[in-house]
């Protein structure tokens, strides 16, 4: 009866919603226009790129129309970058890859590819790339709130036996890429550091770049693509890079301790905010404990090997406690800053943006690969037609719709990601607690409650609709708590409060997604732009 009765409460209050979100949708409407208008006038008058652009080509340097061949330089080679330049290279293309390090990278994020991101690589031929790393298989998620748990299996059933989640060290990834791109003859793979893009005429031609032994060098192409990662110098000619940072990650490696549901990544809802465990070898597990804000405590002087101790530890499951402590003790203790930034492009003839250099959400939820790898498919087929890639304006115009084409995917990481981190957060608000506590029990009850928002999570179910319904479904049914079994009017303020909050958790993230793409993508005229036809 209980639970009929909480179906019901969710179905009632969900049709309401809808009805809320779609006012919602129209009054933004107009405004986004407004906002694309002007974007689209400034680029035409001749944006004023303030940062990392050089002009014109110098004399002795080999242009695309004088016989270098390139047709596309990638700058990059990370996940996005690397798994770029296998892709166009096993579609024919002439690629140069300019990475500034190509050994091993060693970092504490990355190591998450959700089941939707798998399924990419194998669409794109790289799925061996995550054999003899040591790669742990994951088939979900485990969550932990005051002493409870409750177990989140991916919906894998149907789906071959292979597909699953897969987390590892990311150098160990990132080297396999960039040594199957290697392989091709196609594709040339250098150690540089790029310092500018060479701009012509308003157009993109190359870019400028400095190689290890310090040699200033030109490199030219008709399509540049900019995949340097999250700390990117050359973005801000290409994008309106809006970055936020609410939070750090502070990583350690646990070392031959059993995770208590294997196989799992592990969410703790601590206080003040998430600590993830997850595996990233047959014998090491990665701790990442998020600290609010842009400052940690000091690793130097010992401040964060003590509040570690003392204030983290006592929250961490206690079969894993003993092995985190020898873990602080250690000492190797790193951290990394959050950013996020939604995709604000400045379509540019030449040029494109990739990966965390274009699109970055909070990594609590493990999607950036998966994003990154499902950009990368949008664009191979963009530009399989194309034969000829140096009519630059028709190719941006072209290629205009790959922002639109990509919003499935990555608006409904992206959303999931930033709400989810603010529900999972502690807060001393009272409707902010009970929303944590609704999100715990949702998930809890099983069945469509949990697999509807992991199917989402994983990227097997990108609908950024159902992604909405089940949001406000958690922020009804945290009504629905409160009411039952006696309604007061003290409860009845906390739960119009919770709902108020949960709207200021979830619309700003949507109006930074774009409405108009995000919900109705098939109003979105480059969407059915034509392939330019270039002689």
């Amino acid at each position: 009866m209980e639970m009929v009765f909480d179906n019901y409460i969710v179905g009632t209050f969900l049709v309401s919603l809808f009805a809320f979100l779609f006012l919602f949708i129209l009054r933004h409407y107009n405004n986004n226009n407004n906002d694309n208008n002007t974007r689209k006038k400034r680029f035409e008058k001749g944006y004023s790129r303030e940062f990392k652009i050089q002009t014109g080509t110098g004399k002795g340097e080999c242009s695309p129309g004088n016989g270098s061949g390139d047709e596309v330089i990638i700058v990059g080679a990370g996940v996005a970058g690397a798994a770029l330049a296998y892709t166009l290279g096993k579609d024919g293309r002439r690629v140069h890859v300019i990475e500034r390090d190509l050994t091993e990278p060693d970092r504490i994020v990355g190591e998450l590819l959700q089941p939707g991101g798998y399924l990419k690589l194998v669409e794109l031929g790289l799925e061996d790339c995550v054999e003899d790393i040591d790669a742990q298989r994951v088939f979900g998620y485990a969550l932990f709130k005051d002493g409870r748990n409750t177990k989140l299996s991916y919906p894998l059933e149907k789906f071959q036996a292979d597909v699953s989640g897969r987390s590892f060290h990311n150098g160990r990834l990132i080297q396999r890429m960039r040594e199957k791109a290697a392989t091709l003859p196609n594709v040339k793979l250098e150690q540089g550091t790029v310092t500018s893009l060479i701009e012509e005429k308003g157009t993109i031609i190359g870019v400028q770049y400095k190689t290890k032994d310090g040699e200033e060098l030109r490199a030219y192409a008709p399509l540049t693509i900019v995949c340097d990662g999250c700390f990117s110098n050359l973005r801000r000619s290409l994008c309106n890079p809006k970055v936020d940072v609410p939070s750090c990650f502070v990583g350690l490696v646990l070392e031959n301790c059993e995770l208590p549901f294997s196989n799992h990544g592990h969410v703790i809802l601590a206080d003040p905010s998430p600590i993830l465990f997850y595996p990233i070898s047959s014998t090491e597990v990665r701790c990442l404990v998020d600290v609010p804000g842009k400052k940690v405590p000091s690793i130097a002087n010992g401040e964060m090997a003590n509040h570690l101790k003392t204030v983290v530890a006592q929250q961490v499951p206690p079969e894993l406690r003993d092995a985190f402590i020898a873990a602080v003790d250690k000492g190797n203790i790193r951290t990394m800053p959050n950013r996020s930034m939604p995709a604000d492009p400045h379509p540019t003839p030449g040029a494109l943006l990739m990966g965390d250099a274009f699109n970055m959400r909070h990594p609590l939820t493990g999607g950036g690969m998966t994003v990154a790898l499902s950009d990368i498919v949008v664009l191979r087929d963009l530009l399989r037609p194309l034969h000829n890639l140096h009519d630059a304006a028709s190719l941006t115009s072209y290629l205009e719709s790959f922002y639109t084409l990509r919003k499935p995917v990555a608006s409904t990481i992206n959303t999931l990601a930033g709400a989810l981190y603010k529900v999972f957060s502690a807060s001393p608000d009272e409707a902010r607690k009970e929303m944590r506590q609704a999100c715990f029990d949702y998930l809890s009850l099983g069945g469509v409650f949990s697999t509807g928002p992991v199917a989402l999570l994983s990227g097997l179910n990108p609908r950024p609709l159902s992604l909405v319904l089940h949001f406000f479904a958690v922020a009804i049914y945290g009504v629905g708590r409160l009411l039952l079994p006696f309604p007061s009017f003290q409860r009845m303020w906390i739960g119009a409060r919770l709902i108020s909050s949960a709207s200021g958790i979830i619309f700003p993230i949507i109006k930074a997604e774009g409405v108009r793409q995000m919900f109705f993508p098939a109003t979105v005229p480059a969407v059915y732009r034509a392939p330019p036809v270039v002689n």
